[in-house]
Protein backbone atom coordinates (compact mmCIF):
# COMPACT_ATOMS: atom_id res chain seq x y z
CA UNK A 1 0.00 0.00 0.00
CA UNK A 2 1.52 3.32 -1.05
CA UNK A 3 -1.35 5.78 -1.65
CA UNK A 4 -4.28 6.59 0.61
CA UNK A 5 -7.04 9.11 -0.09
CA UNK A 6 -8.98 10.68 2.78
CA UNK A 7 -11.93 12.93 1.85
CA UNK A 8 -12.05 15.52 4.63
CA UNK A 9 -14.81 17.97 5.58
CA UNK A 10 -13.42 18.98 9.00
CA UNK A 11 -16.12 16.99 10.80
CA UNK A 12 -15.54 14.60 13.70
CA UNK A 13 -16.19 11.68 11.34
CA UNK A 14 -13.55 12.94 8.89
CA UNK A 15 -11.01 13.29 11.69
CA UNK A 16 -11.73 9.71 12.76
CA UNK A 17 -11.01 8.61 9.18
CA UNK A 18 -7.76 10.58 9.06
CA UNK A 19 -6.64 9.16 12.40
CA UNK A 20 -7.29 5.65 11.12
CA UNK A 21 -5.43 6.35 7.88
CA UNK A 22 -2.37 7.75 9.64
CA UNK A 23 -2.27 4.92 12.17
CA UNK A 24 -2.59 2.38 9.37
CA UNK A 25 0.10 4.08 7.29
CA UNK A 26 2.57 3.74 10.15
CA UNK A 27 2.63 0.01 9.34
CA UNK A 28 4.13 0.66 5.88
CA UNK A 29 6.98 2.56 4.25
CA UNK A 30 6.69 5.49 1.86
CA UNK A 31 2.92 5.92 2.10
CA UNK A 32 1.42 9.15 0.76
CA UNK A 33 -1.86 10.27 2.34
CA UNK A 34 -3.83 12.79 0.29
CA UNK A 35 -6.35 14.73 2.35
CA UNK A 36 -9.01 16.09 0.00
CA UNK A 37 -11.38 18.89 0.95
CA UNK A 38 -14.23 19.86 -1.37
CA UNK A 39 -15.78 23.30 -1.00
CA UNK A 40 -19.26 22.91 -2.43
CA UNK A 41 -20.09 25.76 -4.80
CA UNK A 42 -23.75 26.61 -5.55
CA UNK A 43 -24.77 26.06 -9.16
CA UNK A 44 -27.28 27.83 -11.37
CA UNK A 45 -29.24 24.64 -12.04
CA UNK A 46 -31.69 25.32 -9.23
CA UNK A 47 -30.55 22.07 -7.60
CA UNK A 48 -27.78 23.41 -5.39
CA UNK A 49 -24.66 21.32 -5.90
CA UNK A 50 -26.52 18.56 -7.72
CA UNK A 51 -25.31 19.79 -11.11
CA UNK A 52 -25.07 22.73 -13.47
CA UNK A 53 -22.48 25.47 -13.80
CA UNK A 54 -21.13 27.27 -10.73
CA UNK A 55 -22.81 30.62 -10.07
CA UNK A 56 -20.83 33.38 -11.73
CA UNK A 57 -18.66 35.54 -9.48
CA UNK A 58 -19.28 33.25 -6.50
CA UNK A 59 -15.57 32.88 -5.93
CA UNK A 60 -15.31 36.65 -5.54
CA UNK A 61 -17.85 36.82 -2.70
CA UNK A 62 -16.32 37.88 0.59
CA UNK A 63 -17.67 34.89 2.55
CA UNK A 64 -16.17 32.51 -0.01
CA UNK A 65 -12.79 34.22 0.15
CA UNK A 66 -12.86 34.06 3.95
CA UNK A 67 -13.79 30.37 3.87
CA UNK A 68 -11.06 29.55 1.38
CA UNK A 69 -8.43 31.40 3.42
CA UNK A 70 -9.58 29.63 6.58
CA UNK A 71 -9.38 26.18 4.95
CA UNK A 72 -5.91 26.93 3.59
CA UNK A 73 -4.75 27.96 7.05
CA UNK A 74 -6.27 24.85 8.61
CA UNK A 75 -4.49 22.67 6.08
CA UNK A 76 -1.19 24.45 6.76
CA UNK A 77 -1.61 23.60 10.43
CA UNK A 78 -2.47 20.01 9.52
CA UNK A 79 0.60 19.62 7.32
CA UNK A 80 2.77 20.96 10.11
CA UNK A 81 1.15 18.65 12.68
CA UNK A 82 1.80 15.53 10.59
CA UNK A 83 5.27 16.49 9.32
CA UNK A 84 8.18 14.14 9.97
CA UNK A 85 6.09 10.99 10.19
CA UNK A 86 6.67 7.61 8.57
CA UNK A 87 4.30 8.75 5.81
CA UNK A 88 3.87 11.90 3.74
CA UNK A 89 0.68 13.90 4.13
CA UNK A 90 -0.43 16.27 1.39
CA UNK A 91 -3.56 18.40 1.26
CA UNK A 92 -5.75 19.44 -1.61
CA UNK A 93 -8.70 21.84 -1.89
CA UNK A 94 -11.11 21.69 -4.83
CA UNK A 95 -14.40 23.39 -5.66
CA UNK A 96 -17.69 21.84 -6.74
CA UNK A 97 -19.77 18.79 -5.94
CA UNK A 98 -18.31 16.59 -3.20
CA UNK A 99 -19.08 13.19 -4.70
CA UNK A 100 -18.02 14.18 -8.21
CA UNK A 101 -14.70 15.57 -7.00
CA UNK A 102 -13.99 12.57 -4.77
CA UNK A 103 -14.73 10.27 -7.70
CA UNK A 104 -12.44 12.30 -9.95
CA UNK A 105 -9.66 12.15 -7.36
CA UNK A 106 -10.01 8.37 -7.16
CA UNK A 107 -9.70 8.09 -10.93
CA UNK A 108 -6.83 10.57 -11.21
CA UNK A 109 -4.74 9.49 -8.24
CA UNK A 110 -5.56 5.76 -8.32
CA UNK A 111 -5.18 5.25 -4.55
CA UNK A 112 -4.71 1.83 -2.98
CA UNK A 113 -7.30 2.69 -0.34
CA UNK A 114 -9.91 5.35 0.41
CA UNK A 115 -10.67 5.98 4.07
CA UNK A 116 -13.91 7.84 4.80
CA UNK A 117 -15.90 8.82 7.85
CA UNK A 118 -19.61 8.10 8.01
CA UNK A 119 -22.35 8.91 10.47
CA UNK A 120 -25.04 6.80 8.79
CA UNK A 121 -28.68 7.65 8.16
CA UNK A 122 -32.03 5.97 8.28
CA UNK A 123 -35.58 6.16 7.03
CA UNK A 124 -36.53 8.63 4.30
CA UNK A 125 -33.14 10.39 4.45
CA UNK A 126 -31.42 7.11 3.60
CA UNK A 127 -33.77 6.36 0.70
CA UNK A 128 -33.81 9.79 -0.95
CA UNK A 129 -30.39 11.20 -0.24
CA UNK A 130 -27.80 8.71 0.88
CA UNK A 131 -24.36 9.90 1.82
CA UNK A 132 -21.28 10.66 -0.21
CA UNK A 133 -19.62 7.78 1.62
CA UNK A 134 -22.23 5.30 0.39
CA UNK A 135 -21.94 6.62 -3.17
CA UNK A 136 -18.17 6.23 -3.09
CA UNK A 137 -18.54 2.69 -1.71
CA UNK A 138 -20.81 1.89 -4.66
CA UNK A 139 -18.58 3.33 -7.38
CA UNK A 140 -14.92 3.34 -6.30
CA UNK A 141 -12.65 0.92 -8.17
CA UNK A 142 -10.37 0.60 -5.14
CA UNK A 143 -11.13 -0.62 -1.60
CA UNK A 144 -12.97 1.80 0.66
CA UNK A 145 -12.67 1.67 4.44
CA UNK A 146 -15.45 3.48 6.30
CA UNK A 147 -15.35 4.36 9.96
CA UNK A 148 -17.85 5.98 12.34
CA UNK A 149 -15.87 6.37 15.53
CA UNK A 150 -12.32 6.50 16.82
CA UNK A 151 -10.63 3.31 15.67
CA UNK A 152 -7.18 1.85 16.16
CA UNK A 153 -6.29 -0.52 13.30
CA UNK A 154 -3.99 -2.43 15.67
CA UNK A 155 -7.20 -3.81 17.20
CA UNK A 156 -8.35 -5.43 13.94
CA UNK A 157 -7.96 -9.04 15.13
CA UNK A 158 -11.38 -10.39 14.11
CA UNK A 159 -12.40 -9.75 10.51
CA UNK A 160 -15.81 -10.85 9.21
CA UNK A 161 -15.85 -11.58 5.47
CA UNK A 162 -19.46 -11.97 4.37
CA UNK A 163 -20.21 -13.53 0.99
CA UNK A 164 -22.28 -16.20 -0.72
CA UNK A 165 -19.02 -17.81 -1.92
CA UNK A 166 -20.79 -18.94 -5.08
CA UNK A 167 -18.64 -17.26 -7.71
CA UNK A 168 -14.95 -17.16 -8.56
CA UNK A 169 -13.64 -14.08 -6.77
CA UNK A 170 -9.90 -14.18 -7.38
CA UNK A 171 -9.13 -10.47 -6.94
CA UNK A 172 -11.52 -10.03 -4.02
CA UNK A 173 -10.16 -13.12 -2.25
CA UNK A 174 -6.56 -11.96 -2.70
CA UNK A 175 -7.39 -8.52 -1.34
CA UNK A 176 -9.15 -10.00 1.69
CA UNK A 177 -6.13 -12.25 2.32
CA UNK A 178 -3.89 -9.17 2.17
CA UNK A 179 -6.19 -7.39 4.61
CA UNK A 180 -5.98 -10.35 6.98
CA UNK A 181 -2.19 -10.40 6.68
CA UNK A 182 -1.89 -6.68 7.46
CA UNK A 183 -3.47 -7.18 10.86
CA UNK A 184 -2.53 -10.82 11.56
CA UNK A 185 -6.23 -11.38 12.15
CA UNK A 186 -8.61 -14.32 12.31
CA UNK A 187 -10.95 -14.35 9.35
CA UNK A 188 -14.59 -15.34 9.79
CA UNK A 189 -16.07 -16.55 6.50
CA UNK A 190 -19.81 -16.16 6.96
CA UNK A 191 -22.86 -17.02 4.87
CA UNK A 192 -26.09 -15.34 5.91
CA UNK A 193 -29.04 -17.71 5.63
CA UNK A 194 -32.36 -15.90 5.10
CA UNK A 195 -35.96 -17.13 4.68
CA UNK A 196 -35.91 -16.00 1.07
CA UNK A 197 -32.71 -17.83 0.16
CA UNK A 198 -32.60 -20.77 2.54
CA UNK A 199 -30.13 -23.59 2.16
CA UNK A 200 -28.86 -26.27 4.48
CA UNK A 201 -25.91 -25.72 6.76
CA UNK A 202 -24.13 -28.57 4.98
CA UNK A 203 -24.43 -26.84 1.59
CA UNK A 204 -23.13 -23.53 2.92
CA UNK A 205 -20.31 -25.12 4.90
CA UNK A 206 -19.07 -27.12 1.90
CA UNK A 207 -19.01 -23.98 -0.25
CA UNK A 208 -17.08 -21.99 2.34
CA UNK A 209 -14.59 -24.85 2.71
CA UNK A 210 -14.11 -25.01 -1.06
CA UNK A 211 -13.50 -21.23 -1.15
CA UNK A 212 -10.95 -21.37 1.67
CA UNK A 213 -9.13 -24.28 0.04
CA UNK A 214 -9.09 -22.69 -3.41
CA UNK A 215 -7.53 -19.45 -2.15
CA UNK A 216 -5.33 -21.02 0.56
CA UNK A 217 -6.91 -18.96 3.32
CA UNK A 218 -5.47 -19.70 6.76
CA UNK A 219 -6.75 -18.92 10.24
CA UNK A 220 -10.31 -18.95 8.88
CA UNK A 221 -13.48 -19.87 10.71
CA UNK A 222 -16.54 -20.96 8.69
CA UNK A 223 -19.88 -19.66 9.96
CA UNK A 224 -23.52 -19.87 8.85
CA UNK A 225 -25.79 -17.28 10.43
CA UNK A 226 -29.59 -17.14 10.23
CA UNK A 227 -31.32 -13.78 9.95
CA UNK A 228 -34.23 -12.00 8.28
CA UNK A 229 -31.99 -10.28 5.72
CA UNK A 230 -28.39 -10.35 4.56
CA UNK A 231 -27.68 -6.86 5.82
CA UNK A 232 -29.17 -7.52 9.27
CA UNK A 233 -27.38 -10.84 9.50
CA UNK A 234 -23.95 -9.38 8.72
CA UNK A 235 -24.37 -6.59 11.27
CA UNK A 236 -25.80 -8.96 13.91
CA UNK A 237 -23.11 -11.61 13.42
CA UNK A 238 -20.36 -9.00 13.70
CA UNK A 239 -21.93 -7.77 16.93
CA UNK A 240 -22.34 -11.30 18.32
CA UNK A 241 -18.65 -12.19 17.92
CA UNK A 242 -17.48 -8.65 18.72
CA UNK A 243 -15.75 -8.34 15.35
CA UNK A 244 -13.31 -5.51 14.72
CA UNK A 245 -13.88 -5.14 10.97
CA UNK A 246 -16.42 -6.20 8.35
CA UNK A 247 -15.18 -6.96 4.84
CA UNK A 248 -17.42 -7.48 1.84
CA UNK A 249 -17.94 -6.87 -1.85
CA UNK A 250 -20.26 -4.36 -3.43
CA UNK A 251 -21.60 -4.83 -6.94
CA UNK A 252 -21.92 -1.12 -7.67
CA UNK A 253 -25.55 -1.13 -8.71
CA UNK A 254 -26.92 2.18 -9.96
CA UNK A 255 -30.18 3.56 -11.25
CA UNK A 256 -33.47 1.69 -10.87
CA UNK A 257 -31.73 -1.60 -10.14
CA UNK A 258 -30.08 -0.01 -7.11
CA UNK A 259 -33.30 1.70 -6.02
CA UNK A 260 -35.36 -1.48 -6.03
CA UNK A 261 -32.82 -4.04 -4.85
CA UNK A 262 -30.50 -1.87 -2.82
CA UNK A 263 -26.88 -2.65 -2.12
CA UNK A 264 -26.16 -4.88 0.84
CA UNK A 265 -22.71 -3.36 1.23
CA UNK A 266 -24.10 0.16 1.35
CA UNK A 267 -26.72 -0.88 3.89
CA UNK A 268 -24.05 -2.45 6.08
CA UNK A 269 -21.86 0.67 5.79
CA UNK A 270 -24.86 2.74 6.79
CA UNK A 271 -25.95 0.68 9.78
CA UNK A 272 -22.89 -1.09 11.19
CA UNK A 273 -21.15 0.48 14.15
CA UNK A 274 -17.89 -1.21 13.17
CA UNK A 275 -15.48 -0.20 10.40
CA UNK A 276 -16.42 -1.68 7.03
CA UNK A 277 -13.98 -2.51 4.21
CA UNK A 278 -15.60 -2.82 0.78
CA UNK A 279 -14.38 -3.62 -2.70
CA UNK A 280 -16.42 -3.27 -5.88
CA UNK A 281 -16.70 -6.33 -8.10
CA UNK A 282 -18.33 -6.66 -11.52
Amino acid sequence: MTKVLVPFDFSEQAQNALDLATNLSNKFDNVVITVLHVIEVPSNSGMGTMGGEPIAEYENQIFFIELMNRRKEQFKEMESKYAGKNYALVTKIVLGNAFQNISSAILDEDPDLVVMGSKGSSGIEEVLVGSNTEKVVRTAHCPVLTVKGQTNPESFKKIVFASDFKEDQDELANRVKTLQKWFDADLYLVVINTPGSFETTRESALRIKAFANKYNIEHAIAEIYNSQSEEEGIVEFAEDINADLIAMATHGRTGLSHFFTGSIAEDVVNHAKRPVWTFKTN
